[in-house]
């Protein structure tokens, strides 16, 4: 019906879905309609909309059959709580503490980002040692050598390390995402995993997945450059022949062994049934015959590796298939069932460095930062920026963790995959944005000292990869979830591709119906009674968030008057995922500040962020409201959406000014956001002279703000703290200068052509005769 061949088993669905599907049974009285009444009204209902229903093609299906649905369900249902969220915990084991106290930081010590971007590389023991500490290996299981962290951990490990350097983060994420490793422990034959496990373990074999070509990129699955034919070898076994084109390939140039994704074509039905056409994925080792693989791309100017992995007519023997022959044709599931962690974890931890990054780091500075004898994070438009990096940096942490929580819980949440990887790095990115504006001059000029700029051109890398953030949420977050997460959609769907079943689509339109009508209701009712006091802050959010969920699920079913045409309506679709996302997000930030307690600045930050996200999921409604096509329809979702009743407004400039406050000065909120950032040892490190020095000039601040009161000088001690302060803010003011850039670096004898010897060609100049006119004025000049 309404589904997006992006990137992403009925039984695994329809078990996730049953819990929620009987609790509506019990809710939903019984209508007082006899059998033939219901087949005499819904018989030519059923006949219209399988005619208005689309075709689903088979990768459709397997994009809809594979992983599962989580907490999204109770948001289309209008049922949501953070009561439904307390089962999530996010939890170290021993040995992953041990890791991040330990690797993670010996790692980023070797990590030098202004030489690795100016190289394009990292030095060979930096290679060496992420090889050896099983960097590339961290969701292997142990019993294959690797490191079997959790989902939580993994995306702690790649925070820390992207904050230091974002091209190394992007090289530890790549194997531990969408890698071969994964795949081969879920689908490899036994001599598969015992072939390549123990090689990726070791680290020696670096490993790539070659998915995106230049027609097939967030149509990934259309292949149109990826054919792969069933042909009989000369020793009578089955083999392909494939041509292949791959591009935006991370880590291929150095690959020592590819996942190749291709579109199997048997036209001379040679497999006999074992295995199928469509979607293969083969294991090559960069050795293979015919792979062309080395060329790099320029991703930015960032330094990690990423290029092409091609071919032309090259021989794949059978048993390279992953899986082995049996498993031909089944290549898109394997890669929805995994793709969906990866993309919920290793993309938004490195948003979360981003963000937590922009937070502490703006907020330092501006506490340390003085411009016309006041520090600038004492005016209102730095402010604001910081304030919203601050909130921005909340809300992708929660939602980051919640997610890990929910993988870890051995959910595979396709749908929320997609909600957080669209958000978080587009969250990530604005935080970034409200950074480089408070840092200014020193944010934009690169060396060293800078600790912006290489994340911030890595920021459009997060925005593009795994599903360009555009698509994702115009085709993707709502078009999928409604249709997996609903909790009757997905049985009329079923009865409608049946073409024989009118029982069952009656069945589930009066579910539907009464599914839509219980939440308009419950939106309306909810609207009229919600609290107005904060007295209970998180108490006050979460109703406002119930409410919000109902009008949610009751302009959801109102959209799907629509039928197929909805999956043209993409700025409708785009609205909705901002709703859906945005009170996912809320509720993800109540359940991770109660697991803060009473952490200091917290409240005044959660209130910033929820005032935003409630007021987001508003205005997406209206929006919804006021542009949907069928006017009618449209009044009555501006009924349900409960403006009316009271709008949620944008964060008021107070909110703004307290959001900005928790990070400009040392609360136990900005040592949260510092857990996401490694800090140096070196306390003349820039990042860590920042973080060091903010208690040390909010302290001065107060001292110099009680001298005026008190109208005395300094005390000699009091004069020192003020001296040492000073010094630290003319070190951190400093940028970076360079003798010689660019070709200077390569010939020592080279002059900048600016300086060489020039021959200025004669000046014209016109003489001014007294008394004489233009014309001879003229004459003169000539």
């Amino acid at each position: 019906f309404f589904s997006s061949p992006q990137l992403h088993s009925p039984s695994v669905m329809l078990a996730a879905q049953r819990p929620l599907v009987a609790q509506h049974a019990r809710a939903a009285p019984r209508l007082a309609l006899h059998r033939p009444a219901r087949t005499f009204l819904l018989g030519p209902a059923y006949g219209l909309a399988k005619k208005m229903m689309p075709p689903i093609s088979a990768t459709e299906k397997a994009a809809l059959e594979s992983g599962g649905v989580s907490f999204e369900r109770h948001i289309f249902a209008g049922t949501a709580s953070v009561a439904a969220l307390r089962p999530y915990r996010n939890q170290l084991s021993a040995a992953e503490q041990a890791f991040l106290d330990h690797e993670v930081p010996e790692l980023c010590a070797m990590l030098d980002d202004h030489q690795i971007m100016t190289d394009k590389d990292f030095p060979p023991e930096v290679w060496d040692f992420m090889r050896r500490k099983g960097f590339f290996s961290m969701k292997i299981k142990t019993e294959w050598g690797g490191l079997g962290f959790s989902a939580y951990a993994v995306s702690r490990v790649l925070r820390v390390v992207q904050s230091r350097s974002p091209s190394a983060g992007a090289t530890v994420a790549v194997p531990n995402s969408l890698g071969p490793g994964e795949l081969l422990e879920c689908y490899g034959t036994p001599a598969q995993r015992e072939r390549y496990l123990p090689r990726l373990t070791n680290g020696e074999l670096i490993p790539c997945f070659a998915l995106t070509a230049p027609h097939s990129g967030s149509d990934a699955a259309s292949m149109t450059e990826s054919d792969g034919y069933v042909v009989k070898g000369e020793d009578g076994r089955l083999g392909i022949r494939c041509s292949f084109k791959k591009r935006y390939i991370t880590l291929a140039p150095v690959a020592g062994i590819v996942g190749l994704a291709f579109n199997l074509h048997d036209p001379d039905d040679l497999l006999k049934g074992e295995g199928a056409p469509g979607i293969t994925i083969a294991l090559l080792e960069r050795d293979h015959p015919g792979l062309r693989i080395g060329r790099r791309h320029d991703p930015m100017g960032n330094a990690f590796m990423n290029g092409t992995v091609e071919g032309t007519d090259v021989y794949i023997p059978m048993d390279a298939v992953l899986g082995g022959q049996s498993q031909t044709g089944r290549g898109w599931t394997f890669l929805m069932e995994q793709l969906s962690e990866g993309r919920g974890i290793s993309l938004p931890a490195g948003a979360c460095a981003a963000a937590a990054t922009a937070a502490t780091a703006a907020g330092a500075y501006a506490r340390i930062r003085r411009q016309f004898k006041v520090p600038i994070a004492d005016m209102g438009g730095v402010q604001e920026h910081i304030g919203r990096a601050a909130g921005q940096a909340l809300i992708v942490r929660a939602g980051a963790d919640l997610v890990a929580a929910i993988v870890d819980r051995h959910e595979s949440p396709s749908v929320l995959s997609a909600v957080i990887k669209q958000q978080a790095t587009d969250r990530g990115r604005a935080a970034f944005q409200d950074a480089m504006d408070v840092m200014a001059g020193s944010a934009i000029c690169r060396g060293p000292s800078n600790v912006l700029a290489a994340g911030y051109s890595m920021n459009p890398v997060g925005i593009t990869v795994e599903g360009a953030n555009t698509l994702t949420r115009t085709l993707m977050i709502f078009g999928q979830g409604v249709t997996r997460s609903h909790p009757h959609l997905l049985p009329v769907l079923r009865a409608l591709e049946a073409g024989d079943d009118a029982g069952g689509f009656a069945r589930g339109t009066l579910a539907m119906a009464w599914h839509g009508l219980r939440n308009a209701g419950a939106a309306v009712g909810r609207a009229l009674t919600r609290p107005r006091s904060k007295a209970d802050l998180p108490a006050y959010y979460e109703a406002q968030l119930n409410q919000l969920a109902a009008g949610f699920a009751a302009v959801c079913d109102m959209t799907l008057v629509l039928g197929g045409a909805l999956k043209r309506e993409e700025m409708i679709s785009g609205r909705m995922a901002d709703c859906l996302s945005s009170i996912f997000l809320g509720y993800a930030c109540l359940w991770w500040c109660e697991q803060q307690g009473d952490a200091e600045g917290l409240d005044r930050l959660m209130d910033y962020a929820l005032t935003g996200l409630v007021h987001e999921a508003q205005q997406a409604l209206v929006g919804v409201a006021t542009n949907f096509p069928m006017r009618p329809v449209g009044w009555a979702m501006a009924a349900v959406t409960a403006k009316w009743a009271g709008p949620y407004p944008a964060p008021t400039d107070k909110q703004v000014q307290a959001a900005s406050d928790v990070v400009t000065h040392p609360t136990d909120v900005f040592a949260a956001f510092c857990q996401d950032v490694y800090f140096s040892e070196d306390a003349g490190a820039r990042l860590t002279m920042l973080r060091d020095w903010l208690p040390e000039a909010a302290r001065a601040q107060r001292l110099e703000q009680a001298l005026r009161r008190a109208k005395r000088a300094p005390t000699a001690e009091e004069q020192e703290l003020l001296s040492r302060v000073e010094a630290a803010r003319d070190r951190i003011v400093q940028v970076d200068a360079f003798d010689r850039l660019g070709v200077e670096l390569a010939d020592p004898a080279y002059v900048r052509p600016a300086l060489r010897p020039y021959a200025a060609p004669a000046a014209k100049v016109a003489v001014a005769l007294p008394g004489r006119g233009r014309e001879a004025q003229s004459e003169a000049a000539n």
